[in-house]
């Protein structure tokens, strides 16, 4: 049997078809331009396997609308790629697709993926933080993924600002959160280069430690997972994540136990394929 998925982020998407062992068989990406430009790719992909597909599992950038009860359900809402705000993404993909569909936001399938064949293969309460662009965070309690009136936007938690850094944050919702303060370009808004540009050393990167630290002991006090899973571009930052370890146990203070911090805090076991598996796992459980 085979499935499709699809991890549609704002900057591009990726497409793949699996089996039933949440194994990857073909994988695509390309640019995330108009509705219209990037659907006739995903078609074009899926149209291939247009006979064998028998679910397919969406993965989205968001805000998305979650509710099946919404006449709005399969909707990306108020993003700021404009092209897509009030797209009706799910029934695009029903209207060329008669089969079952799952759907998600982005982040809540990487969390999948991750229980399913990566970092935290097998726990029932974990969470996944991918931090780049954005911050997005999805989340698994008791096993199932975690939404209520709409989906968690836990990367827009407030954060305090840390006392040597002075810059206001680029989130035009609520400035210093945490997707302001820690996100990729939160970089270029304090030093006008990229992060790409910017040594390991920098002191900047203390800053972003400290505000993912904040965050992460803010999930813990809260959803108390049995693990925490972290990955994105600013990961790639060499001893990005012994420093956010060490901002996440001097914030703590030894209040609340946890599992060893080698053990309790990861990298993704997936690397960059933890969204697009999680989507075939969506899509293979539909």
């Amino acid at each position: 049997m085979k499935v499709g998925a699809i991890e549609a982020g704002g900057t591009k998407f990726v497409c793949a078809v699996g089996n039933e062992q949440n194994e990857i068989i073909e994988r695509v990406s390309f640019p995330t331009t108009t509705p219209e430009e990037t659907l006739a790719h995903v078609f074009a992909f899926f149209d291939q396997y247009q006979d064998e597909l028998k679910a397919i599992g969406i993965g989205s950038f968001g805000p998305i609308e979650v509710r099946q009860s919404s006449p709005r359900y399969g909707y990306i809402l108020s993003t700021p790629k404009l092209a897509w705000k009030n797209f009706d993404f799910l029934s695009a993909m029903r209207a060329r697709y008669d089969i079952p569909m799952a759907w998600t936001t982005d982040v809540n399938a990487a969390a999948v993926g991750e229980a399913s064949l990566g970092a935290a293969k097998g726990l029932n309460n974990m969470l996944y933080m991918t931090v780049g662009t954005g911050v997005g965070v999805g989340a698994l309690v008791n096993g199932q993924l975690l939404e209520g009136i709409g989906h968690p936007e836990m990367g827009h938690v407030i954060v305090h600002p840390h006392p040597e850094d002075h810059y206001a944050g680029f989130c035009p919702y609520h400035g210093n959160c945490l997707e302001g303060m820690a996100a990729g370009p939160s970089i270029d808004g304090r030093l006008g280069v990229s992060g790409k540009e910017i040594a390991a050393d920098h002191e900047v990167w203390n800053y972003v430690a400290n505000y993912l630290g904040q965050a992460l002991v803010d999930y813990t006090l809260i959803l108390r997972p049995e693990r925490i899973v972290i990955g994105g571009g600013n990961m790639k930052v060499p001893g990005m994540l012994d420093k956010i370890k060490e901002q996440y146990e001097q914030l703590m203070a030894e209040y609340v136990d946890y599992p060893a911090l080698d053990e309790y805090i990861v990298l993704p076991g997936l690397g960059d394929n933890a969204g697009i598996t999680g989507a075939l796992s969506l899509a293979n459980q539909a």
